[in-house]
């Protein structure tokens, strides 16, 4: 999972947390039912705002939702999911931006892909990516050609940057790669007149995903000489924040002027998440943990005084196939589990909260405030 929107579940609530996992799994199960179970890995939070948009323009359909079978993600329970078009067209820029993700690892030469046999099987891996998302931009009218035109455009742009040079001109590629994602959103549900609107938001947010990209890596790039585009452009931090605050004001303005049917979800995750995802980049969070209330202090939370004993401790060997045994399915991310190792109880790492006040009853109340007003969530200081 990757993405600069991820959710405090404790801040969405149990309305919001059920529509926004339903989402998330439809995008899942849309990726492994056109294109296999290997796409699934470019799963990401970021890509199922294009089927959350998509469903939030729409009216009341019957078939938006179907029941999915037992999953690990779930804890092997049935569930609710987004279906239909949305779900299909996030996961076609899903796969494009994924393969352009990975071409970017590859022309950097980042860690195992500076050896060529790995960088050309990347290459290869790219490119299949690349074909089975324009047959489903295509079959959704959608055409994926946008981004990776976009995407193109991105290393010559990069090239030719220096100290001086906006930093807003190498984010446009982004920029209008989300702009033409979000705006065929409201082709999908019936509402071309949100078209304009909804473009600018993306373009927004595309602004705000490569800046935020940039700030969180800055350090590790300037210890490994990778290219950024803030120290390439000599760009202040102080600079970068005004541009993502300008860029979450008018994300909120944007979607002041599109018609939604029910826009609760995609209010909480483009305004109040994401203006939570920029303090986070910049540092500004709460520093909440995510451990377990009552936990004693220090690394982890079971076998202190007063908790149960604790399962005998696995071996080196035993506790490495367990860990990858929940990584690959998701348990790690999804589901309450025991350590590999350590077999202490662990909470999902999706459940971590960066709120400090977790016992608030989350935003249930707010179907989409204007102008954030209406302060529902305590631990969101709106």
């Amino acid at each position: 999972m990757f993405g600069i929107v991820r959710p405090c579940t404790h801040r969405l609530g149990e309305r919001f947390k059920a529509d926004w996992i339903a989402h998330l799994c439809g995008l899942c199960l849309a990726l492994r039912g056109d294109h296999g179970q290997f796409a699934r890995v470019v799963t990401n939070y970021d890509g199922l705002l294009v089927s959350v948009l998509t469903e939030a323009q729409s009216a009341p359909s019957a078939g938006s939702r179907r029941t999915a079978g037992p999953c690990p993600l779930r804890g092997m329970r049935r569930a609710p999911v987004a279906d239909g078009e949305g779900a299909r067209l996030a996961a076609a820029v899903s796969l494009v931006l994924a393969s352009a993700k990975v071409r970017d690892h590859v022309a950097d030469r980042d860690g195992l892909l500076a050896r060529a046999p790995i960088a050309a099987a990347a290459r290869q891996v790219a490119r299949g990516w690349d074909r089975a998302g324009a047959r489903t931009g295509a079959s959704l009218g959608f055409d994926t050609a946008l981004l990776v035109d976009a995407v193109d455009r991105q290393g010559g742009i990069e090239t030719l940057a220096g100290p001086g040079t906006q930093v807003l001109v190498v984010t446009e590629p982004t920029e209008t790669a989300t702009a033409a994602a979000f705006a065929h959103t409201a082709v999908l549900a019936g509402r071309p007149g949100n078209a304009a609107a909804l473009a600018e938001a993306g373009r927004y947010f595309g602004r705000l995903a490569h800046l935020l990209d940039a700030v969180e890596d800055q350090a590790a790039d300037a210890a490994t000489g990778a290219w950024n585009p803030l120290t390439a452009t000599g760009t202040s931090r102080v600079e970068a924040r005004r541009l993502c605050d300008d860029a979450l004001h008018g994300i909120r303005l944007a979607l002041r002027e599109a018609e939604f049917t029910d826009a609760g979800l995609a209010h909480r995750l483009l305004v109040h998440e994401l203006r939570t995802s920029v303090d986070r980049a910049f540092g500004a969070g709460c520093g909440h943990t995510g451990a377990h209330p009552g936990a004693p202090a220090g690394p982890g939370w079971g076998g202190g005084a007063g908790l149960p004993p604790q399962k005998p401790r696995r071996g080196l060997l035993a506790g490495c196939a367990v860990a990858v045994g929940l990584f690959c399915t998701c348990q790690l991310c999804c589901t309450e589990h025991e350590g590999p190792w350590s077999r202490r109880k662990r909470d999902a790492w999706c459940d971590d909260c960066d709120c400090g006040n977790c016992d608030c009853g989350g935003c249930d109340g707010c179907d989409g405030c204007d102008g954030c007003e209406c302060c529902c969530c305590p631990c969101d200081g709106c």
